[in-house]
């Protein structure tokens, strides 16, 4: 196992197609609850404890060996949100097509003829860990990570943010995000024996009715 797989795969530059997408910030701006670095980094605070844990659960229990057609149903029990289960897939599909590029595997070929038009892009961040030989806590930091850089990188863009705030805000979350991976690893190893109901379902409601509102907008800067 090389743990440099890990800078790899969490890279803001892995094509997997991130930049495209805001986890919700462009909606949290353009209602007011995102106006600079404070109320960004309570907004970050509150998607890494909801969906961002469990979107890091669904990871690491995927690179655990948890069967990923039910872990898929899993997270679209955990995904009220039409919009938000559409731009799940896309980003699953673009990850898949970077992850078996990268790191060739049988078990990626294999969910990507189930779901030819993406399956759940945490589940595929599992299964792209697993490939790289790397482990459940690895994948949980991957995803939890992503679950805040995603909105901090997408506020610089939306308001102008000074870089180094934004930078600030991630900094300032960082014993937070390895709380969200331990408690994810914690019930991902659950799962491998109970089932994926083990996992968390810990949700954000007002995330889930923002990509709602957002999806509809004639003109969007991301596409989440």
């Amino acid at each position: 196992m090389s743990q440099a797989a890990l800078l790899v795969l969490a890279d803001g530059r892995f094509p997997a197609g991130g930049h495209a997408h805001s986890g919700g910030a462009e909606a949290a701006v353009k209602a007011g609850r995102v106006t600079g670095a404070a109320s960004l980094e309570d907004f970050c605070r509150g998607r890494l404890h909801t969906a961002g844990r469990a979107s890091a659960a669904l990871a690491a229990a995927a690179a655990l060996g948890v069967d990923p057609v039910a872990l898929d149903a899993a997270a679209d029990a955990r995904t009220p949100s039409p919009a938000l289960r559409v731009a799940a897939r896309k980003l699953g599909r673009q990850l898949m097509r970077a992850a078996r590029a990268t790191w060739p595997s049988a078990e990626l070929d294999a969910l990507a003829r189930e779901f030819p038009k993406g399956a759940h892009q945490p589940v595929v961040l599992g299964l792209a860990a697993r490939a790289a030989g790397l482990g459940a806590l690895d994948a949980a930091y991957c995803s939890a990570y992503e679950s805040v850089s995603g909105p901090a990188s997408a506020t610089v863009r939306l308001l102008s943010l000074d870089p180094f705030d934004a930078t600030g805000v991630l900094a300032r979350l960082a014993q937070e995000v390895d709380r969200v991976a331990d408690l994810a690893v914690e019930a991902a190893r659950r799962s491998v024996d109970e089932g994926v109901d083990a996992l968390p379902a810990t949700s954000a409601p007002l995330l889930e009715i923002g990509a709602e509102v957002h999806a509809a907008w004639p003109v969007r800067l991301f596409a989440s």
